[in-house]
């Protein structure tokens, strides 16, 4: 290819150069004595310079007991300092930080393990039990673990693993030497997002990803070095790690205030004393947050706005929040696998309230025609009339790097011709707003954690006493949506009591898995070829509900 200029300086500083890690880098330098983190829980807090750090110490401490380039590490860790540590050290060695949902079961804990092979495992001491057993049943075994004992609960690590300051006790402060080739398509982070089968789809996303997440977020909110933020939800989460979570706050050069366990008292306080503003959390939250400021109210008045995520707002739950809390309201759609999608502003609020908004900047949504046999080309789009269903497909290759890690399977399902086939159904209007229908997948979320029935499905069905199950959702006015499972007994003194503490029991059930409503019955719903029809279900259960059929654990 001929160009009209000499590109060579170009490539190889753009190809080798733009990573977010260089981004955190420069903030070092200009914004060495500002703070980068505070941690209310400990009263302690970093500014850039030192924690650069106490990430350079994390990352010597690894590469001197051999974690290399593409190297795996895993992480199951709550909102901490530690998870900051976990995710900037192992891009100072091009390794990769791979955090995962600390509520999981060990089973499934086991099964991301096995699945992406990592050389290090760090893990808060609150789910030591969890990290035990999930090594147990592991057939890969990382090479180092480590316990992040943030509560302070252990004087020593359980055999084979290390405490965290143990871990990095005596090594360099500063940078290692950078001994690989960083290239702007290195994978840097791997989210988990949950299956339908018992293959694990970890995300892969590489440096182009975060910095482009970065940006995107800075543009939209927008956000500056001069402000603070605070997720009142898990990192874990895309949307948690990437919507005012590390990934922008510390290429933004702002300061990030840490909240492991949200509350709303505690909330509200921290933004006071903080002067926080911008607050990242899911709809339900809001509403405990406006609740809480009506009867005790805090000076707020600090806030530039809250992004929430995971749901549609409904008109008047905005206002409410646009009244009590602060008048800038956002609210994002999107996956695990490109982020926010979608985006409502302030400006669109409270007149588009229960749609999902219009596209990204840099992004392209369409609704396309819903086949039963194959997918829809990508210029087959539904009517912008407001009304007509189709599937919502996402093109947005600076958020995503369209594909699953090791699941060439799962890769061809969900991907195709540059763009990302959701599984969701909704309509879209004349601007091109989008509204959610429903899934079809069948996927619950509730509290914005995403539960899908086929594996609860097959932790039940290990149950003896029954012989098979159906899961699907009812409404819930907290969660948005509760599971509820109906129930097919192999024994006729089967009882509901005892199907709850086998759930409960079950290393392949984590706690927001479990079941809130039971019933059993003789016979469900299926297609002609035997298929278990859930949209069916649901509708049935919602009648269910109203009807008082269904038993609330």
């Amino acid at each position: 290819m001929s160009y009209t200029y000499d590109v060579t300086m170009f490539k190889e500083t753009f190809e080798s150069e733009f990573t977010w890690l260089n981004g955190f880098l420069r903030n070092v330098q200009r914004f060495k004595n500002r703070t980068a983190v505070s941690d209310p829980l400990t009263g302690k807090s970093w500014t850039y310079s030192e924690l650069n750090a106490e990430c350079n110490r994390f990352a010597n401490a690894m590469k001197n007991n051999g974690i290399l380039k593409s190297d795996i590490v895993f992480n199951q860790l709550y909102n901490s300092p530690y998870f900051v540590f976990s995710y900037i050290a192992p891009q100072k060695l091009g390794a990769i930080s791979n955090p995962a949902n600390f509520n999981l079961s060990p089973g499934e804990t086991a099964e991301i393990i096995n699945h992406n092979k990592p050389a290090v495992y760090v893990y808060d001491s609150q789910i030591t039990d969890t990290a035990v057993k999930a090594l147990e049943i592991a057939a890969h075994k990382p090479k180092i673990v480590i316990m992040a004992d943030y509560l302070q609960k252990y004087d020593e690590a359980p055999k084979g693993h290390v405490k965290y300051e143990d871990f990095v006790e005596g090594q360099s402060d500063f940078d290692p030497p950078i001994d690989f080739n960083p290239h702007i398509y290195d994978e840097v982070l791997r989210l988990q997002t949950s299956g339908t089968t018992g293959t694990p789809k970890g995300v892969p996303l590489n440096n182009i990803n975060e910095v482009l997440s970065a940006h995107d977020v800075m543009m939209h909110f927008p956000l500056t070095p001069y402000d603070k933020t605070m997720n009142m939800t898990p990192w874990f989460h895309r949307g948690g790690i990437h919507s005012g979570g590390l990934t922008p706050t510390l290429y933004a050069g702002a300061e990030l205030v840490i909240m492991r366990d949200f509350h709303p008292k505690t909330t509200l306080s921290y933004v006071e004393k903080y002067k926080l503003t911008f607050l990242i959390g899911v709809p339900s939250v809001l509403g405990l947050l406006a609740t809480r400021q009506e009867k005790h109210p805090k000076d707020i008045s600090s806030l530039k706005g809250i992004i929430t995520m995971g749901s549609p707002l409904e008109k008047q739950e905005c206002i409410r929040f646009q009244e009590t809390l602060t008048p800038n309201i956002f609210n994002g759609y999107g996956t695990t696998e490109t982020f926010w999608n979608t985006f409502l502003r302030p400006q669109d609020l409270p007149e588009m309230s229960g749609t999902a908004g219009m596209s990204c900047t840099d992004d392209e949504v369409r609704l396309v025609k819903i086949y039963d046999d194959k997918k829809a080309e990508p210029e087959e789009v539904v009517p912008t009339d407001g009304v007509s269903e189709g599937e919502i497909i996402i093109k947005c290759p600076n958020k995503t790097t369209y594909c699953y890690s090791n699941n060439k399977e799962t890769t061809k399902e969900k991907f195709y011709k540059g763009w990302m086939y959701t599984g969701d159904v909704g309509t879209w209007d004349d601007k091109l707003f989008v509204t959610i229908a429903g899934r079809k997948d069948d996927m619950i979320i509730s509290k914005g954690e995403n539960i899908y029935p086929v594996r609860i499905e097959e932790a039940i069905n290990k149950f003896d006493k029954v012989k098979d199950c159906i899961v699907t959702s009812v409404p819930d006015k907290t969660r948005g949506e509760a599971v509820a499972a109906y129930i097919i007994p192999e024994d006729d003194n089967l009882t509901v009591k005892e199907v709850l503490e086998f759930c409960k029991n079950s290393p392949n059930l984590s706690k927001y898995q479990v079941p809130r409503y039971f019933r059993l019955i003789d016979s469900y719903p299926t297609t002609a070829t035997g298929k278990k029809q859930h949209f069916k279900m649901k509708e049935q259960a919602k009648q269910d509900l109203k009807d008082g059929l269904l038993l609330r654990k």
